[in-house]
Order: structure tokens, then sequence, then C-alpha cells
């Protein structure tokens, strides 16, 4: 699974207002799909960013199977991830919007707010048993427009023998994750590795600190905000964690821990694949700890959702809207979270998954409370995901203290 933050870094604001003028002035016509001699409809066309070859070919089944049981062959298009958002642009332009659109779960408000979207309650499409963060992922202004069928988030990975070997237990709170940290280093390996670069993805990586510990990306300059980041400047400072973070991806974690420089991390689920193919690596993977006992843990939530774009022809968007449905089955759910090592979006659903998949029963309980990162400040997300991220950097580096930096992140973020 890539990951999500990554993806989120896609953002082509500007040219959003050119298209909703363009939708709102002329409507828009249909994508590639035809239609028999009679009218009825006869194929769809699908867009998505499954650009791996064995990923795509993948997702084409399962986009053939779900087109059968809409009656119609599905016709699937990848493009790369950093191309998806400008395809669109284009397309809802043009007005060759595909029948079928799958999108990363922040972009889909901008893309909503210009007009491209039609709501999914218009075809009776069943969007109950989500968790309310997952649900709102797809949500713009009171309205569904995507339902995910897995999602992702973020916990802590930690190496088995490490921790039985220095008698470390696995940490809950913010002191005992120091701690922790502290007594597992040694020469050439750190106690806790994190992502802390100047990406979206160093900004999803401190999300579930600023979060759970009251946290807000509407006022950065709070204590708890403060506080979050001071944790992260603490680990750097004692030398439990590398100051080579300010530069890591989370697939450069993801290589720290594999190799045994780093006995925890925070990553995601999509890292397990390679976790399992790691000969003599006994790993483990809990919730991420909090600051204290009692807190509630809130990470960001991953993955992408389906939507059915506005066209000219509704047999056409009510036929997308049944393959869309049958997408986030709980049976298609199931399937595609244990082919991606994802969690089902349907909160029964996850809950049996995760009693059967020990190693995804830390991300089915961290999505229960997970929140999407446009939840609060809709499309002016980004903004704020820049200024958390600077903020991170400018503490890490001891440009300034996490109060200053997170004083400047309030100012950048509202532009003031």
């Amino acid at each position: 699974m890539r990951s999500a933050a990554t993806a989120s870094a896609r953002r082509f604001t500007a040219l959003f207002g050119t298209v909703a003028l363009v939708l709102a002035a002329s409507g828009c016509g249909g994508g590639a799909g035809s239609a028999s001699a009679d009218g009825k409809v006869t194929s769809l066309t699908a867009l998505d960013y499954y650009t791996d070859a064995s990923e795509h070919a993948q997702w084409g089944e399962r986009l053939t199977a779900c087109g059968k049981t809409a009656g119609v062959t599905v016709e699937h298009r990848s493009v790369p991830g950093a191309s998806l958002v400008p395809t669109v642009l284009r397309q809802a332009s043009s007005r060759t919007l595909p029948d079928l659109l799958m999108l990363d779960n922040p972009d889909l408000q901008q893309v909503a707010r210009t007009g491209a979207l039609t709501p999914l309650d218009r075809y009776g499409v069943d969007s109950s048993g989500y968790a309310e963060g997952i649900l709102s992922a797809g949500t713009y202004q009171g309205k569904v427009y995507g339902l995910a069928p897995t999602v992702n988030t973020v916990a802590l990975f930690y190496n088995k023998d490490m921790l039985a070997e220095a008698g470390v237990s696995v940490p809950k709170t913010w002191d005992e994750l120091k701690r922790a940290a502290a007594e597992l280093t040694r020469p050439g390996r750190y106690g806790m590795a994190v992502d802390a670069n100047a990406t979206f993805e160093g900004t999803w990586q401190f999300l579930p600190f600023l979060w759970s510990n009251g946290g807000d990306e509407t006022r950065l300059d709070s204590p708890q905000a403060a506080q979050a980041l001071q944790l992260w400047v603490d680990l750097v400072e004692s030398g439990s964690m590398s100051k080579s973070v300010l530069n890591w991806t989370q697939a450069d974690v993801h290589d720290q821990f594999t190799a045994g420089r780093t006995a925890m991390m925070v990553n995601g689920p999509w890292r397990i694949s390679e976790l399992d193919k790691a000969e003599d690596l006994h790993w483990g993977v809990a919730p991420l700890p909090v600051r204290k006992p009692g807190q509630t843990l809130v990470t960001p939530l991953g993955g992408e959702v389906w939507t059915v774009p506005q066209n000219s022809s509704e047999d056409r968007q009510r036929k997308a809207a049944r393959v869309l449905a049958c997408l986030n089955d709980s049976a298609t759910m199931r399937a595609l979270a244990e082919q991606y090592h994802t969690v089902p979006s349907r909160t029964a659903v996850a809950s049996r998954y995760a009693r059967e998949v020990p190693s995804m029963a830390a991300f089915v309980k961290s999505v229960e409370r997970a929140r999407a990162r446009t939840g609060r400040l809709g499309v002016e997300w980004p903004r704020a995901a820049t200024a958390i991220y600077t903020a991170v950097q400018a503490a890490l580096t001891g440009e300034r203290t996490p109060e200053e930096a997170l004083r400047h992140a309030q100012r950048t973020a509202t532009g003031s």
C-alpha cells in the first residue's frame, strides 16, 4: 500500500475555480463508456492511480467482477498518482470524465467542490455501518460523494527480540516511549524512528501525537501541540532517535527497522508484506502511545474513495453506482483487506477481520477513532499540513523551540 500521506501532496487548487465555472456553465458530458443500439448501457470507464502492474491487474479483476453484477464491462485505466487530479480537471473541463473515479480521500472535497461528482444517496448506495471518521472522508457539505472499501492508518511496530533482550515492555504512554527508546538505543541502533521529512508524509506521522493530546490544526500554537512536538525533540536530543528522521521517508524508516538499526518505528500496514519477507525478524505492532493514560488515540485516516462523476447520462451514473456499491460490499471489503493489508471500512467487517488476522488488530483499533485530514479545515487542509511539517523541521533542527515553531505555523496556516 502506498503512503496515503504522500498521495495527499497532490494538490492543484488553483485550477479548481476554473473547472467549477466550466461545470456550472455547461454540465458534464459522458465518459467513454458505450451503449447498445437500443440505448442500454453496456460498458463503463474507471480511472485510478494503481499503475503497478500487479495492482492494476488485481483492481481490474475487481472492477470486472463488480461490473458483471451491474450488467456492464468496465474499461479500467490508471495514471500515475501525481497525474490523477490534473487528469480529472482536464476531463472535467472537456466533459470527458470517467464513469467511476478513485480519489485519495483528502482530494475528495476539492474535487466535489467543483461540481464534478454526484452524491451517492441519489442512487440509494448504502453508506451505513462506517465509522464516523471514515464516512466523513468521503463527505462534502453534508453529502456523501465517495466510499472507501478499505482504509489504513499508522501504528507502532517493534522488534520483539530487541525489546525482550532489553527487558522493555511495549510503551503505552509518551514517558514509557522515551524510556523504552533510551534503553533500546545501542551503538549502531536507535530506539525509535519516525518520518519527519518536509512533506505531507511528515505531517501524517506527526498527527497522531498532535491529535491524541488534544491538539488541533486550527490552533497550532496551543500548549497541547507544543507538548507533542517537544516529545519528538526530546527523542532526537536524547539520542534515542536519529536526526536523519528529518530526511527519511516512511520507506526509509521501514528499511532502518528491517536492517536492525531501529527497535521501534511509526509506519503503516502497507509495510507488512515486506516485513513478512524479512528473515529472522520477529516483529509486533501496537497502537501508538498517548501522552497519559486515559487519553483517546486519534490517528489520521488513509485510503482511497470511489466516486461517481457527473455526466449527462443518468443511466450510466446509476450503473456506475451499482459497481461502486459492489466494491463496498462486505465480501469485497474483506477480500481487498486481506490482499493489501488494509482495514475493511465497515465496522462489523473490521471487527471480524481483527479477530482472524492478529497482525491487523492494532490498525483496526486505531481506525475506530481515526480522523479524516480534511475533517476540520476541508479544502484549506493543505496549507495547515505544510505549516505543520515546516514547524517539525524547525524544531528538530533547533532553529526554533517547539512553541516558536508552532506559533509561526499558526500564522502561516491562517495567513495572518
